[in-house]
């Protein structure tokens, strides 16, 4: 599974990508913390069951956080993150929520699931798969499947855990001390990917320096 480091670099991605003129150093940290924001849920899920990819996970995070912003924004007669944080803020908080969605969640949910539409409906689910041309089959996508639903049921917060540096053994009960693994990078394309990051946050640090 990627990393809070793997999850903040396309946070930093998409902060370099987005902010624009707007990019400062205290914008792209709250880019970067945005991004990082679901991984707080594996400190919830010692003490709740099943909170780790559900209660930070689940889409409707930056569905409601983006309806916010845009209120604040564009519905409000005066904008209350404008006012407190001035003029930039409201559009750096919609890069927060870009942010949030595309390196907090979507990394997770590309490689073994999240609990997608938690608390409304209650299942992990996980993009995986191939898209591929081949001479012989034609094109063939396994992305979207299509066979007959396993008779095991859906994975849901009653019998799906993940291990975690916070929750090492979350099937069993700990007994002495018990090894805790926070991964930093787990694949060379991980530390490609944060490498790419640190290297274009740098850039446009010092691109827009002493504004």
């Amino acid at each position: 599974m990627p990393s809070t480091l793997v999850h903040v670099a396309v946070g930093g991605l998409v902060g370099a990508a987005l902010l624009g003129d707007r990019f400062t150093p205290r914008a792209i940290a709250v880019v970067l913390v945005a991004a990082a924001v679901p991984d707080l849920d594996s400190f919830l899920a010692p003490v709740v069951a099943g909170a780790h990819r559900s209660a930070l996970h689940t889409l409707l995070l930056p569905a409601l956080v983006g309806l916010l912003v845009y209120v604040d924004a564009r519905v409000l007669d005066r904008s209350r993150l404008g006012e407190r944080w001035g003029p930039d803020a409201p559009y750096v908080a919609g890069v927060a929520v870009a942010a949030l969605l595309a390196g907090g969640i979507l990394p997770d949910l590309v490689t073994n699931g999240v609990n997608a539409f938690w608390p409304l409906h209650d299942q992990f689910y996980t993009v995986d798969g191939e898209l591929k041309l081949s001479t012989t089959e034609g094109l063939v996508q396994t992305f979207v499947d299509l066979s007959p639903e396993e008779t095991s049921g859906p994975s849901t917060t009653d019998n799906t855990r993940y291990s975690t540096g916070a929750d090492p053994t979350p099937w069993k009960d700990r007994d002495g001390p018990v090894e805790r693994v926070f991964p930093v990078v787990t694949a060379g394309w991980q530390l490609m990917l944060v490498g790419l990051s640190a290297a274009t946050v740098s850039v446009r640090s010092w691109q827009t320096r002493g504004r």
